[in-house]
């Protein structure tokens, strides 16, 4: 069975939305034209710009340096003997930090040392024992030619000769031994050498030297201290140019480009104390607060 539809209920509706807009172009065709042109002014007297038209976008910064602050800690373990840095004080790479307590590796040291010197007096007497076979076998050279040639001529016996000859292959085989010991001691003094020079490595890490150039932003060991290479010694600005990192507020951050001039003051003053560009944008901030960086 076909629907009948209540037109009359409809053209209800149809006016009651298009009332409002009626009545909403209704007005004084001059209206517009009469409205006053006077720029509204602050309570200095200043004009309000009724555009917002932004030529100057501010941000609380915080200044770091472009190398980010990092810890150094220390490369060995050991008790503090004495703190060589301190709070704010410039440093550059191989400065001594801090000394540790050494006298185990002193004794190390010069162990190894003494070693070493007693090796080398080895090697020089077996060297000098060396040369005095070596002597004596081109005397028994000498003697055995002699003994050979006198044998020609019936001056020598046969026994003299042989003799004369086995002296000098005698002679010939304890050189030979001789230096084969001296080449065995050279080996020794290699051996040692090394261990020497582990030595000196282990004494010269208790000095704790500063690895770059930078400044330090704190000083967290004292004399006395034990320290292990998980100990951090202070928080450390690398030497490099310092960055101004700051917060946008989000209606404004799309405005901001690199390579746009910078400047900044103190809060609270109007006084440039620098000036710069910008280098970096970035969507979000790394950290939650801007103040909350460490050198973790």
């Amino acid at each position: 069975m076909p629907h009948r539809i209540d037109t009359s209920q409809i053209m209800k509706y149809l006016l009651f939305l298009t009332l409002p807009f009626l009545l909403t172009a209704c007005g004084k065709p001059d209206e517009k034209n009469t409205a006053s042109t006077e720029v509204p002014l602050t309570e200095e007297g200043i004009p309000i710009d009724t555009n917002m038209t932004v030529t100057e976008v501010v941000g609380i910064a915080r200044i770091e340096p472009e190398g980010k602050i990092i810890a150094i800690n220390a490369e060995t373990s050991g008790f503090i003997r004495s703190v060589l840095f301190s709070e704010n004080k410039k440093v550059t790479a191989g400065d001594i930090l801090v000394s540790l307590d050494d006298d185990l590796e002193q004794a190390r040291f010069k162990q190894a040392q003494s070693r070493m010197k007693t090796q080398l007096t080895a090697i020089e007497a077996a060297q000098a024992s060396l040369n005095s076979l070596q002597v004596k076998l081109a005397q028994a050279r000498n003697t055995s030619q002699r003994n050979t040639r006198l044998l020609q001529g019936n001056a020598a016996t046969q026994e003299g000769v042989d003799d004369s000859r086995f002296a000098v292959e005698d002679l010939e085989t304890q050189i030979a031994g001789q230096q084969a010991a001296i080449n065995q001691q050279k080996a020794r003094q290699g051996e040692l050498q090394a261990e020497m020079e582990v030595a000196m490595v282990e004494l010269q890490k208790k000095k704790l030297r500063a690895p770059v150039g930078g400044s330090f932003l704190s000083c967290e060991v004292r004399p006395g201290n034990y320290v292990t290479t998980a100990s951090k010694l202070g928080d450390f600005a690398l030497d490099g140019p310092y960055l101004a990192i700051t917060e946008i507020d989000e209606l404004y951050a799309a405005k901001i480009r690199e390579g746009q001039q910078a400047y900044i003051r103190l809060q609270g003053s109007d006084e440039i104390a620098g000036r710069g560009k910008v280098v970096f944008t970035g969507p979000y901030l790394k950290k939650k607060s801007l103040f909350s960086d460490t050198s973790d």
